[in-house]
């Protein structure tokens, strides 16, 4: 029993490896595939070429806090633009129960939200690799341009300000 627990604690500890933050801003997204709630695999940045995209990045289930800040702040604002939420997760263990952890998510999310919620599983290192994942409640606010380059990035967490400068970013865009 012991040799078990020792196991599954080694399994867990064992994928969480912390990057340092980055400054990303007009670097390209890198290319990651990911399968949304409603099932359908998204090649990203590929599969948003030619339009503006806003990417809000999860590393663990606390930063959905600060997404559904962001979330808000974008609908009060009628901020127009494709909005896509990337739960993160590195590592194998979580793989082999992406699963059962999409279920969960399906089962707090509503259907007609699934569509945007793209889950990052077997690419989770390299995003968070990418934009580190120091302070991994914070979700990662990346807006790309129509060629995936990254036109504005922010991890410091929501505020009405980080808000406005996206927003003043996509006018430009």
């Amino acid at each position: 029993m012991k040799a078990l627990i020792l196991l599954f604690t080694l399994l867990l500890t064992a994928c969480s490896t912390t990057y340092p933050n980055q400054n990303i801003l007009n670097q390209n997204f890198p290319s990651i595939t990911g399968t949304s709630l409603s099932g359908n695999t998204l090649n990203i940045p590929g599969d948003m070429q030619g339009k503006p995209t806003l990417f809000l990045i999860g590393y663990k289930q606390d930063s959905q806090f600060d997404i559904d800040r962001w979330l808000i702040g974008l609908d009060m604002t009628d901020t127009q633009v494709d909005v896509y939420e990337l739960p993160t997760i590195a590592g194998m263990f979580p793989r082999m129960f992406s699963t059962q952890i999409d279920n969960g998510m399906r089962k707090g999310i509503p259907k007609a939200l699934w569509q945007g919620v793209v889950t990052i599983y077997k690419d989770g290192s390299k995003v968070q690799q990418f934009t580190g994942n120091e302070y991994p409640n914070n979700a990662r606010v990346v807006l790309i341009d129509g060629s995936g380059r990254i036109k504005y990035f922010y991890d410091q967490g929501f505020s009405v300000a980080a808000l406005n400068a996206m927003k003043d970013e996509l006018a430009n865009l």
